[in-house]
């Protein structure tokens, strides 16, 4: 029987593991992907995280993962299957085995939205990508194009515009919704184009992608741009069918917690990307994994001392 189980090994789940351990909890952390970091593990640069500027992403997750290995946290790669509530005692079920814990601390993240255009399925990994510091690199010299509004979106067309040709910028509305820095950032880069008011409607080529089916909003105009890769940066979907049915969530799927991280269940914690919060940023993950981790130890030492 652990003290509490960890589901997810991004800046949530590391964070909570830290602070568990130090606590002296009995702890698991139970990750899908061989290797620790969730998506900061494709970020480029982050350059928002305190005393850390400019910081590699990649570098950001090992060292993330190397401060928990320090301290001794048990880690299992395992893709959990289900999560049952049975009062005090929690059982989750991977596909290997079944783990007791008093609580379970949700940090799954959330995973990259797509399009849904034509197209679309077909050419992921041939030209439509969802990681532009994954893929950037194989399109050197050629031109590209980026769906999006927000911070990921910008960030993703300033790094291509650094050795792509073009970079088109495309996004539904009259205006971004990044911050307005990277905005003004982007503004300065010569061969970055932002096509407001435009939507794909199709994905087309033969064996990779050639070239894009967009639609002006405005005039109802339709064009097509030719492009060698697309890189979507639509948004984010929550990592939560596991809990779906146990703990309430809001209409987009987002676990609702309190800044303690508890839901409504008592012994299951949400924490990061999963949980309903105005902002998702590596520091907001960190201090969910520390705040859920502190609830996590009041509400299993609650238990022992009946």
């Amino acid at each position: 029987m652990y003290d509490v189980v960890i589901i997810g090994s991004g800046p949530a789940g590391l964070s909570a593991a830290i602070y568990a351990k130090r606590a002296g909890l009995n702890l698991l952390v139970l990750e899908k992907n061989p290797m620790s970091g969730g998506q900061v593990l494709n970020t480029y640069e982050v350059d928002n995280y305190l005393g850390m500027p400019g910081m590699d992403g990649f570098d950001m997750g090992i060292k993330f993962r190397e401060h928990a290995d320090r301290l001794g946290v048990e880690f299992k790669v395992a893709s959990v299957l289900s999560v049952e509530n049975q009062g005090e005692r929690k059982l989750i079920c991977t596909k290997e085995e079944t783990l007791e814990t008093r609580a379970i601390i949700l940090a799954t993240g959330a995973v990259h939205a797509k399009l849904g255009v034509d197209g679309e399925e077909k050419f992921i990994g041939k030209g439509v990508s969802y990681c532009a510091t994954c893929d950037g690199a194989f399109y050197q010299g050629k031109r590209v194009a980026v769906v999006g509004g927000g911070d990921v979106a910008l960030e993703d067309a300033a790094y291509l515009a650094r050795t792509c040709e073009k970079v088109y910028l495309i996004h539904r509305r009259d205006e971004l919704r990044g911050a307005f820095v990277l905005q003004q950032a982007l503004a300065a880069l010569p061969n970055v184009e932002i096509l407001y008011n435009h939507v794909v409607e199709e994905i087309e080529g033969q064996d990779s992608v050639e070239s894009l089916r967009v639609l002006n909003l405005k005039d109802n105009k339709k064009d097509s741009l030719s492009v060698s890769g697309l890189f979507v940066a639509v948004g984010i979907l929550p990592e939560t069918e596991l809990v779906r049915a146990l703990v309430n969530c809001d209409e987009g799927g987002y676990v609702l917690a309190g800044e303690d991280c508890a839901t409504n269940v008592p012994g299951l914690f949400a924490a990061g990307d999963v949980r309903k919060k105005p902002l998702r940023q590596i520091v907001t993950a960190v201090a969910d994994g520390a705040n859920a981790a502190v609830a996590a130890g009041n509400y299993c030492g609650g238990i022992k001392e009946k």
